[in-house]
């Protein structure tokens, strides 16, 4: 039947999202499906206008709808104090958990041979020239806790240092195998202000 085999494709879509199984997707499915249509309708509309406008900006390579984000076009910003994290998601929970007023630099990921993630993924060649302009006097390695976490960490933290620059490593509050998205701001916002110098 044409409508089961709909009904199997959306279920199969659903379960693209981190963390949704086959139960979920059904629940997730039955209840746009049965209960809320036009909601249903405005998940989709808002869902493909985002994959279609939302790009990464070109200095930070986090998630925007413009060629530079507003945090790396703000004058507000104090442009010497640069972030490295893992994940848009990152940048996300140090804003509204922590009163960091610097700029961020997004990897998109971590190093990771076995998967296929060297430095060129992560963009650490257009980290590098960020770091040779000069502009920048301190990096917070905001990585993961995780194995690939810290060996990216290590890598960043020697190209900072080679151009003589400050490189510090958020600590206090983050669990090992931690990631940040999943703090909450108390403890974000500690980890932050408690960072310590990066050996």
């Amino acid at each position: 039947m044409s409508d089961t085999s709909l009904l199997q494709q959306l279920i199969e879509a659903l379960r693209i999202l981190p963390g949704v199984g086959v139960k979920t997707a059904q629940r997730m499915a039955f209840q746009l499906l049965e209960r809320n249509r036009q909601g249903a309708l405005n998940l989709a509309d808002r869902l493909r206008e985002a994959v279609e406008k939302i790009g990464h900006c070109q200095q930070c390579r986090t998630l925007t709808e413009r060629p530079i984000c507003r945090i790396c076009s703000s004058a507000s910003r104090n442009r010497e104090i640069l972030c490295v994290v893992e994940s848009p998601a990152d940048v996300m929970a140090i804003e509204h958990g922590t009163d960091f007023r610097g700029v961020y630099y997004v990897l998109m990921g971590r190093l990771s041979p076995l998967d296929g993630i060297g430095p060129t993924e992560l963009g650490l060649d257009k980290l590098e020239r960020r770091l040779e302009d000069g502009e920048i006097k301190e990096v917070i390695l905001a990585t993961n806790s995780t194995v690939e976490g810290e060996v990216t960490a290590h890598v960043i933290g020697e190209m900072a240092r080679k151009r003589g620059i400050r490189t510090t490593r958020i600590a206090q509050g983050v669990p090992v195998g931690g990631e940040l998205e999943y703090l909450d701001s108390s403890t974000l916002s500690h980890a932050f202000s408690g960072r310590r110098d990066y050996a």
